[in-house]
């Protein structure tokens, strides 16, 4: 029997890593197993992820030495960082930084990167179109993502940069879906304009992560953007509508309107939505969906997604 080349995965519980892991497991005949990286292997969801088979190892971004444990032996990393657990990006710069050097250390064949654009490239922080957040950054949560690519390059680790898109998992888990307005109708408010959005699935770039390393070298050193589709709010609201047999309206706010919403993150957030309009022909054209289904065959369209997961979608 031919021994199977590991594929360790940071953030194996969450959104991304979770859809890798389980991608591994259902695909039996990929030539990897999967090495679920955690830093609590007593969680639900890890303890989950064991019973379908998962080797589960504990590690932690803010500690090298356990990174390079967890990385031992693989052949290749799937690695990431979460910015909304610290709303920091120098911590997640760091948290990059160290994911780079054990995968350098430990020899690892094939890296991917979830990675974003650093916007100043775009946008630099001159440019007052939209404010200059936490004095360095204009899309902190993207910025140091795009940062940080450059510490995967210079250190000669094979790598793959991946593009992710808008989660569509987002209208579910954080508080952007459709909410109840004074008349009983569902508004969808987003800062969008007429420009469209890039969007996927969450389980989905798990999917196209396990495709990429499935090509072997071929994406190694190449940046690779994921989406599932492209669409304006008003299209995502007709979608909405149509799936939860309710009127959806969409509400086109401003960005400096949705900046001032208040909630953790809304000025990033803000920003990121005034970035993708700004840039609606780089950041689409960056995202091909095309490509994506080339490596993800069973790619959801929105529709789809929304026919799994409609139920799911709290109507405040």
């Amino acid at each position: 029997m031919a021994v199977k080349n590991i594929i360790a995965v940071v953030g194996a519980t969450g959104a991304q890593g979770g859809g890798l892991v389980r991608a591994i497991l259902n695909d039996e005949q990929g030539g990897f197993t999967v090495r679920a990286i955690t830093r609590d292997v007593q969680s639900d969801k890890a303890k989950r992820l064991a019973a379908l088979g998962a080797e589960v190892v504990a590690a932690d971004l803010d500690s090298p030495g356990s990174l390079k444990k967890a990385f031992a032996g693989a052949y290749g990393v799937f690695c990431l960082t979460n910015f909304w657990e610290h709303f920091s990006p120098e911590k997640e710069l760091a948290q990059a930084i160290s994911q780079a050097q054990a995968a350098k250390d430990t020899g690892v064949q094939h890296v991917i990167w979830s990675t974003l654009e650093d916007t100043r490239k775009w946008v630099p922080l001159s440019d007052n179109r939209m404010p200059t957040l936490m004095g360095k950054y204009k899309v902190p949560h993207f910025d140091s993502k795009g940062e940080a690519d450059a510490e995967f390059t210079k250190r000669g680790v094979p790598t793959t940069f991946l593009l992710t898109s808008f989660y569509w998992d987002n209208l579910i888990h954080f508080g952007m879906g459709p909410k109840k307005g004074p008349d009983g109708a569902l508004v969808l408010t987003l800062p969008m304009d007429d420009k469209k959005l890039p969007g996927i699935a969450a389980e989905d770039i798990g999917m196209c992560a396990l495709g990429i390393f499935k090509k072997g070298r071929e994406y190694i050193g190449k940046t690779v953007g994921i989406a599932g589709e492209h669409l304006t709010g008003q299209q995502m609201a007709a979608a909405l509508a149509k799936a939860l047999g309710h009127t959806v309206r969409y509400h086109a706010v401003t960005p400096e309107m949705y900046r001032g919403f208040g909630f953790p993150g809304a000025e990033d957030l803000g920003n990121m939505f005034q970035f993708n309009c700004d840039f609606e022909s780089v950041f689409c054209g960056a995202r091909p969906i095309d490509g994506a289904r080339s490596l993800n065959p069973a790619l959801q369209t929105f529709d789809q997604w929304l026919s799994r997961n409609k139920s799911r979608i709290p109507l405040g």
